[in-house]
């Protein structure tokens, strides 16, 4: 596939994903909905339409255009509900945020994680340049076009030496260490698409760590894949990370949980017209092995409450910061000039009934993260497994 569709259909998916992920929303389905005039109370809102009469009569300076004024009145109408997701998005806004969030990007295809040393490791994605270049899992990063990483780096700027501009002949010369061994080989960038499930063995093979970036219609399919992948670590106990992963779709979470729970409630709904539940589907892989899940302030919406029908039904502990406190879905509709309002419809609870809005989840174990990037919470998880 050239560049030009891959970034295409990257900003096309982008659009659904920002749509679905910007601040941690929690969203079921892109919809569409017809208001009729008798939804209306009274006959429209004749008060805007005397202030527009009085501004065309008085009013000094230049207006803005009609449409920037129908903008404003829309957001000043949502604003009164007093609900912070719920808000109007024009057509630009939207437009950035898929381009920011298009979940693309040129480069060479890396996970980085910082080690208890803080150095630098390598997690190649599966089928990318680095991969096909020879890195393996656990690579050490020793220099990019010969200027020496050191541990006084910050994350994301190591990211972004590994990143750049897809043309024929742009890359990145990489020199890693494996053991006693030492490795430079120059790769060439490319379009990297950022799947939504990470996965490794830690711990020498013994534990399985399996991290949910976002929730897709690919995770469920990708959360399987990893777990026949780390097979047998998956039976020596598993460390499900939703650190940082600010939600996604309903019924991809719902089957996310269904892999590490027995059969039952994974959360409950409520909303205008009364409350429901919603139950697992299909069989578990992963019902009966130690389970860890680690959790920080930006795990939100879908992953909270993954997380908390982990704990509430017996099959893990939470091990990190508190959560954010997403547990309201909105609807996004889509109107007709190509903006959008998103609308809260319903609010979530735990298997046990605890609310997330606004509250989060408290972890079992707290951690206070390490300013140098070390990664705590993952070493905690593999200690607890350890013991238990």
């Amino acid at each position: 596939m050239s560049y030009g569709r891959s970034v295409l259909w990257g900003m096309l998916l982008g659009l659904v994903l920002a749509l679905a992920f910007a601040g941690g929303f929690f969203v079921r389905e892109l919809s569409s909905m017809s208001v009729s005039a008798s939804a209306l109370e009274d006959s429209g809102y004749p008060l805007l339409d005397e202030v527009q009469e009085l501004l065309d009569q008085v009013y000094l300076r230049q207006q803005p255009d009609y449409t920037q004024r129908q903008y404003a009145a829309i957001r000043g109408m949502l604003s009164s509900l007093g609900d912070k997701n719920t808000f109007f998005i024009d057509p630009p806004v939207a437009r950035s945020e898929a381009q920011a969030l298009a979940g693309t990007y040129g480069g060479i295809g890396v996970q980085i994680k910082r080690n208890a040393q803080g150095l630098f490791e390598l997690y190649p994605f599966a089928d990318s340049p680095a991969a096909r270049a020879g890195l393996k899992d656990g690579d050490l990063l020793r220099a990019v076009n010969g200027e020496s990483i050191t541990p006084a780096f910050q994350m994301d700027v190591v990211d972004q030496l590994l990143r750049g501009e897809v043309k024929d002949g742009n890359g990145v010369t990489v020199s890693v260490a494996r053991g006693s061994e030492a490795l430079e080989v120059f790769i060439e960038f490319a379009v990297i698409n950022i799947p939504s499930v990470i996965w490794r063995a830690v711990d020498q093979g013994r534990f399985a760590y399996i991290q949910i970036v976002r929730f897709t219609n690919r995770t469920p399919s990708e959360l399987e894949a990893a777990i026949n992948d780390l097979q047998p670590s998956i039976n020596n106990g598993v460390i499900l990370d939703l650190r940082n992963n600010s939600g996604g779709l309903l019924d991809e979470s719902i089957k996310v949980a269904s892999q590490f729970i027995p059969p039952g409630v994974v959360i409950y709904e409520k909303n205008r017209h009364g409350e429901r539940s919603f139950e697992t589907v299909g069989g578990g892989l992963v019902l009966d092995k130690p389970l860890v899940v680690l959790v920080n302030n930006r795990t939100a919406s879908a992953s909270e409450l993954v997380a908390g029908a982990i704990r509430d039904r017996g099959r893990g502990i939470l091990i990190g910061q508190q959560t954010f406190g997403k547990g309201s879905v909105q609807q996004i509709f889509s109107l007709s000039d190509g903006s959008s309002v998103h609308i809260t419809s319903a609010e979530w609870f735990t298997p046990n009934r605890t609310p997330i809005d606004s509250v989060g989840l408290s972890p079992d174990i707290v951690m206070i993260p390490n300013p140098d990037g070390v990664d705590v919470e993952l070493e905690e998880a593999i200690r607890f497994l350890q013991r238990n």
